[in-house]
């Protein structure tokens, strides 16, 4: 049976070029040894006849899927999706495609589907990975080439954001406007992010002594927000500093809800400025982290090690104060009252 017509194939390169079929095989797969001349001819003869090299056959001449996996927590939180896009959109330039895993915040089954994931792919990018220290250290060195962002592995340069730099930040927002009872609603235990919020919040608490700062224990979800609404109040904070944007919006739901003004008799500050940030009411200020660019960095680690090159060190970027409506100075002494007398405490 002939070749179907319409479809430009390797042959017909190879003939418009005048070259052997192996050789546009070598130029349209980045191969060397190819002399300069005879690589423009074949990339013109190809761009000509609009000949497009086929995934599967370059796949097998390269050894390689041009696949990655992309493992997140949660894909319901807009932040995992931001670091997604960013390694989707920058793989996608150098010809990879992404598969994504989603381990539902199952800690437990993290590792397993990771191993999995990582089977049908050339590399894998581990966002925020949940497992246990040593299970992950064993799990990366299994598993080269492996990418985590936001999780320092001994061995692998990292690429995060500070968030205990970012979380002093709005605790030095909340204490500059007057602030002196602060809570912190915390993230779950098994996230490294939260551990170095905590970390920020420690270190704030010896720096400023005068401040107090407590910790509740919540979640990273809005429901988790809502819930821990009852415990903010009753502790007599006028400021609340969110694990996340989406424990804030929770937060700032059920406050709403129990008469609770905000900021005038309480502020609400989030971290990670997610699109809907910008758009709740009130505007939320929180801590903008670069959720895209982190994603582009670490598909450049993995582009360096498919080159055969050194990744770059580790790189931390600082998350940037966005100082919007939901913040302000802390309310009188009759605001305090008033909002004791709705909540039914004296």
């Amino acid at each position: 049976m002939g070749r179907m017509t319409g479809i430009t194939g390797i042959d017909d390169v190879a003939r418009a070029a005048g070259v052997s079929a192996s050789t546009v095989s070598r130029v349209m797969n980045g191969r060397a040894g190819v002399d300069a001349a005879l690589v423009e001819r074949v990339r013109t003869a190809a761009t000509a006849l609009g000949y497009r090299p086929n995934p599967l056959a370059r796949s097998l001449v390269l050894g390689r899927t041009q696949t990655i996996a992309v493992v997140v927590p949660d894909l319901a939180n807009p932040t995992f999706q931001g670091m997604l896009r960013g390694v989707t959109l920058a793989a996608a330039r150098d010809g990879y495609r992404v598969l994504v895993a989603d381990t539902s915040e199952d800690v437990a089954a993290e590792e397993a589907i990771v191993r999995e994931t990582r089977r049908r792919c050339d590399a894998v990018v581990l966002c925020s990975p949940r497992m246990p220290t040593d299970v992950l250290t064993a799990a990366v060195a299994a598993l080269d080439p492996v990418v985590v962002i936001n999780r320092s592995v001994p061995g692998i340069p990292g690429v995060s954001a500070d968030y205990r730099a970012g979380i002093v930040d709005l605790l030095e927002h909340l204490a500059a406007l007057g602030h002196r009872r602060l809570v912190y609603v915390a993230g779950s235990p098994s996230s490294a992010s939260d551990a170095a919020r905590r970390a920020g919040v420690a270190a704030f608490a010896q720096a400023r002594p005068d401040v107090e700062v407590r910790t509740v224990e919540a979640g990273a979800t809005f429901g988790d927000g809502a819930a821990a609404a009852s415990v903010v109040i009753d502790s007599g904070a006028t400021g609340v500093v969110a694990f996340n944007d989406l424990v804030a919006m929770g937060l700032l739901a059920s406050l709403a809800a129990r008469g609770v003004a905000v900021p005038a008799e309480m502020s609400v500050v989030g971290f990670d400025d997610i699109p809907f940030a910008a758009f709740t009411t009130p505007a939320l200020t929180t801590a903008a982290v670069p959720v895209g660019e982190l994603g582009e960095l670490a598909w450049g680690r993995l582009a360096a090690r498919f080159a055969g090159e050194e990744p770059e060190g580790d790189v931390v970027l600082r998350p940037e104060l966005r100082v919007r409506e939901s913040s302000g100075p802390p309310p009188a002494a009759v605001g305090r009252t008033a909002r004791a007398a709705r909540t039914g405490r004296s």
